[in-house]
């Protein structure tokens, strides 16, 4: 892969090699991103994890204590009085059967998360073949399956992010924007961390986390010392 010229230059300003404490690997990232607009600061974790197997899955959500910088839309399949809960709750879209149609017909797909009540699932799961490969479809381990709409509406637009293992093991997730503070990143990632190490599956043996590192969205990597993040 060909890389540019302001790339190759940011790579020279620290060791490519060296595993970073994280406030370190922080600081290196936000001096890279140099592009025009705010990047967003990712974390990409590989694990020692099979997904294949359904004992090593590894997903949850967790709620950034400084959100994610980014304005997410959210979409609730609802009905009865969780209609009105979920558009007081400022959900931005809001419908049930109708919405099918649209989605799978008409290619609408002009929002970040979907939430569901449970008694909506089988309407979103014809939407199945749509939502899953774009990492749409709602899920009680995520939270975006619930009664409570309320609380997920808010919990979304708060910051929450959901974390899930890849086909290749990695975790990709984006803690904020290279505009927030070091000490926002930073509390941002280690909140981050401890919901991803609560969530080692306790069938899997040998190291957990193999490598984790840090990128803006046009920098180059940063590890960090994976030794002090379990």
């Amino acid at each position: 892969m060909k890389r540019g010229k302001k790339y190759l230059e940011t790579v020279k300003k620290y060791d490519k090699q060296t595993q970073y404490d994280t406030a370190d690997a922080i600081r290196i990232v936000k001096e890279n991103a140099a592009a025009k607009f705010d990047e967003t600061i990712e974390v990409h974790i590989r694990t020692g994890c099979d997904g294949r197997h359904a004992d090593q899955q590894v997903r949850g959500a967790v709620v950034l204590p400084h959100g994610t910088g980014k304005t997410v839309r959210v979409l609730v399949f609802a009905k009865g009085t969780k209609v009105d809960e979920a558009t007081a709750a400022g959900a931005d879209f809001v419908g049930g059967e109708e919405l099918i149609p649209k989605i799978q017909k008409e290619g609408w797909l002009d929002f970040d998360v979907v939430v569901a009540t449970p008694d909506m699932m089988g309407v979103v799961g014809r939407l199945g073949r749509i939502l899953g490969p774009k990492g749409l479809m709602p899920n009680p381990k995520a939270g975006t399956v619930t009664m409570d709409v309320t609380k997920a509406i808010n919990d979304i637009k708060a910051g929450k992010i959901e974390y899930r293992l890849d086909k290749t093991n990695i975790i990709h997730v984006p803690i904020g924007k290279a505009s927030f503070t070091e000490e926002q990143l930073a509390d941002n990632f280690q909140t981050l961390i401890d919901a991803v190490n609560k969530a080692r599956p306790s069938a899997l043996k040998g190291q957990y986390l193999r490598s984790v590192v840090m990128a803006s969205t046009m920098g180059p990597g940063v590890k960090l010392n994976v030794t002090k993040l379990m």
